[in-house]
This record gives structure tokens, sequence and C-alpha cells, in this order.
């Protein structure tokens, strides 16, 4: 929630009290915020997206979400109307692309987890499509807190899963740490991430959007509704570039032997390879 207000000095107050809270509480807290009645509400994900439009109608809503217009949170892309705009990542169109590339850097893995924040998981059947022409079974998991992660990833091993394709998800990349420090690296399951960040600070590999680009696209349309633009003028907007990001460092403790090909396809550092891919889609 962002507040603008002009105390000496300063000409913004961001209240950060929705931060990490539950899936259970968004719609409690989006009501205590929206009483608040700040100029913006920022949210993350289609849940706390609803959550929110359902506490105000007035409220400009600000939403980082998978799939804005596909979800019903807007009735366009271009018009918006209502009181939400934002960011659509469209992360389940290259959740496919992320399978194939988990592949290539696992050719011998013939069990590969989808792990999600829910059941059904969305996209499942293309997945498996997928799958079946790389010649790999899928085993679906979700997860949307730390114990159900903890018991999801021991599945998982249990299971003889040999590689993790983690899909969209702000529950998910919120137990990051756990995730690679915990569990992934101490049962040696080589994973791919939706940010190019995730890798960077130790999963083995991802392919998308870098999360801190997204940002800055968040942070022009707040100053636009904090300055007075309506919703209505504001389409929403997509990334424009994608990374494909490789930890070699990862890949060194986990055993992985990354296939010449795929680093030909990036190149930066030692531990950490990038190519950008872009700007106008994704990779085929």
């Amino acid at each position: 929630m962002i507040h603008e207000r002009r105390p000496e000095g300063h000409n913004l107050e961001i209240d950060s009290r929705g931060i990490g809270v539950a899936p259970a509480s968004y719609e409690k807290v989006a009501e205590e915020l929206a009483k608040a009645r700040p100029d913006v509400l920022v949210v993350f994900g289609t849940e706390a997206a609803r959550a929110a439009q359902k506490s105000t109608q007035r409220i400009a809503i600000m939403a980082l979400a998978d799939d804005l217009l596909g979800s019903k949170l807007v009735v366009s892309m271009p018009r918006p109307e209502g009181n939400t705009t934002g960011i659509a990542i469209f992360a389940f169109q290259l959740d496919v692309k992320r399978l194939e590339l988990l592949h290539e850097t696992l050719p011998g893995a013939r069990r590969i987890a989808v792990f999600a924040d829910h059941e059904p998981i969305r996209n499942i059947d293309a997945l498996e499509s997928a799958a079946l022409a790389f010649g790999v079974e899928i085993v679906p998991f979700a997860a949307r807190s730390a114990d159900e992660v903890i018991r999801a990833i021991d599945a998982m091993k249990a299971k003889g899963v040999q590689g993790v394709n983690l899909l969209a998800s702000p529950i998910l990349s919120g137990q990051f740490n756990l995730l690679i420090r915990d569990r992934f690296d101490l049962r040696r399951l080589p994973s791919i991430w939706q940010w190019p960040e995730d890798a960077e600070a130790g999963g083995l590999i991802a392919y998308g959007p870098r999360l801190s680009v997204v940002f800055r696209q968040c942070a022009r349309q707040i100053a636009r509704l904090l300055l007075g633009a309506k919703v209505v003028d504001m389409p929403v907007e997509q990334p424009t570039e994608f990374e494909l990001v490789i930890n070699l460092k990862t890949a060194k403790t986990l055993g992985v032997q990354i296939p010449p090909a795929l680093l030909f396809r990036a190149a930066r550092s030692s531990e950490t390879v990038t190519s950008l891919i872009g700007p106008s889609r994704p990779i085929r």
C-alpha cells in the first residue's frame, strides 16, 4: 500500500504491513489496507489482486500477476477500466520452454516434477504433451506453506524425481531460502526457476524476465498513478526482455554437467552464465 502524504521533507509514505502475509490472510489484510485509504494498493499475485479488488472499487490497484486478463482482473489489456492495472508476466507461456531447458540440462532425467502453489496445475496438459515428446514423465506437486514445501520435496525424492520445474508463484518465491539452502541442495534436486536472480542466488538455471526490471516497470506505473493518471489510461504492460541464467557453481555442487550447446546460448562469467533473449518475445 502506498500513501501520498507530505510531511516535512517527505512526499511519500509506504505501508508494508501486507508483505509476507499468508494467502489465507489476504482478504483481511486487504480490507485493513483499504480502510487506511491509500492512493495506490500494490499487490503481487492473482490471489492478492482478487482480495484487493474485493476490498475496494475506488482505490487504484497496481498488480503484478501472471495473467491479469485471463484471470479476469481486467477486462482489457489496452484499457483496463475498473480500478486495476499492472504488469502481466504471462509466466505460464514459458512453462514448456523451461521444461525444455531443464530437459536439455538433464538429458538423462526421466522423471521431472512440476511444482506449483495450487492444484489443478495450470498448463499441465501442455507440459505433459511436451514431456511425452522428450520421453520424460511429469510428476505434479503443490504447496502453499513452508511445511507443505518440505513435505512436497521429501515426496519428490521418494518418487525418484530427478529435476524440478518451479512454476511462477509469489508463494513459492517467498520460500526461496528454504527451497535452495535447506531442501533442494541437500536432496540434490536440480531446478529451473522463473527469475534470473533466483539462479544467481543459488538456483541451477532460470529463464524469464529479470525481476529488478519488472519492478522498475511497476514503479513507473505507481508513479503515474500517484501523479494523477487514471487506470483506464494505463494499459497493462508485459516484460519485453528475457534472460537465460545458469549458475555453474550450483551445477558443480549438484554434479550436473551443463551441455556445451546450452552454455553456448549463454555467455557471461564463470559462475553465472547469462544470455539476453529478446527484446520482442521469449525464445522458442
